[in-house]
């Protein structure tokens, strides 16, 4: 196989792409490209004997039948700076490697994590892990701002005065906050990359993941410009149905009666909107 350059991606590498207030997201490597998908999947042919478009076309086939194996043979390493809390649901994800700065070796940087007045909102009713769609007034979110944010100096003041004590690094940072920034590097194929984002990018997804997701899909595109185009259309957003749903869909299609308990008939409406 022939090593793959995408001329895109290389204007990207090492830029951050700042994220949320103090975040941010670098693509620091990569490893093939749309090229190398077509190359896997049509291991007996040699570089350029096909076309743009035939070349298309097999990516396209291979996403919407979930061949996953080409994809795999792309790889992506990005270095995150993200909020703890970010970080805690990114790693949820465990099918990539990575290596995260440590407070054991290292000081940590005195930066929390503030969200901005329009992203500050309450608890949804019908929706136990998230919040509302509409932002509480200014009043309140410069109230809770100023919460997080005394919060969170107050606990960096006692970390640092446990540091001038002498005690360990170990020890000092067990109360840091979920709000303060971590850093790691996150390598993945592309095929899992895209498992990724299609739940992140999902509106259900906390939007502060959904920030980070939203850059990175950006600079996947950069290096698979195919494979993300054919991602966005056969995937992300797509949804499932069940065999039970399937033939609720045919009910509703013959005038019949939908026939679903009560909460399998709610997901199923939700899946329909």
């Amino acid at each position: 196989m022939a090593h793959c350059i995408s001329e895109e991606a290389e204007k990207i590498l090492d830029k951050e792409y700042k994220v949320l207030d103090k975040g941010f997201v670098r693509l620091v490597d990569y490893l093939g490209n749309d090229e190398r998908i077509v190359q896997a999947a049509r291991v007996s042919y040699g570089n350029g004997t096909k076309s743009y478009r035939q070349d298309k076309g097999l990516i396209n086939y291979l996403l919407r039948n979930d061949h996953t194996s080409p994809f795999e043979q792309v790889v992506f390493t990005f270095h995150v700076k993200a909020p703890i809390f970010v970080a805690r649901q990114w790693v949820r994800h465990r099918t990539a490697r990575i290596n995260e700065i440590s407070g054991r070796y290292s000081v940590m940087k005195d930066e929390c994590y503030v969200p901005e007045s329009n992203k500050i909102a309450l608890q949804s009713e019908d929706n136990k892990q998230g919040r509302k769609n509409e932002a509480v007034s200014s009043e309140v979110a410069q109230k809770v701002q100023s919460i997080l944010t005394n919060n969170s100096q107050e606990t960096f003041n006692a970390y640092n005065e446990l540091l001038d004590m002498g005690i360990a690094r170990e020890i000092s940072r067990i109360n840091l906050p979920l709000s303060m920034y971590t850093e790691f590097y996150w390598q993945i194929d592309l095929h899992n990359l895209f498992h990724f984002l299609k739940l992140r990018l999902d509106a259900h997804a906390q939007y502060e993941i959904r920030a980070y997701a939203e850059v990175m899909l950006e600079m996947v595109e950069k290096v698979c410009p195919i494979a993300t185009e054919a991602f966005k259309n056969l995937k992300l957003g797509s949804v499932t149905f069940s065999e039970r749903e399937l033939k609720a869909i045919k009910d509703m299609l013959e005038g019949k009666e939908v026939e679903l308990e009560k909460r399998e008939k709610e997901l199923f409406e939700a899946k329909l909107k």
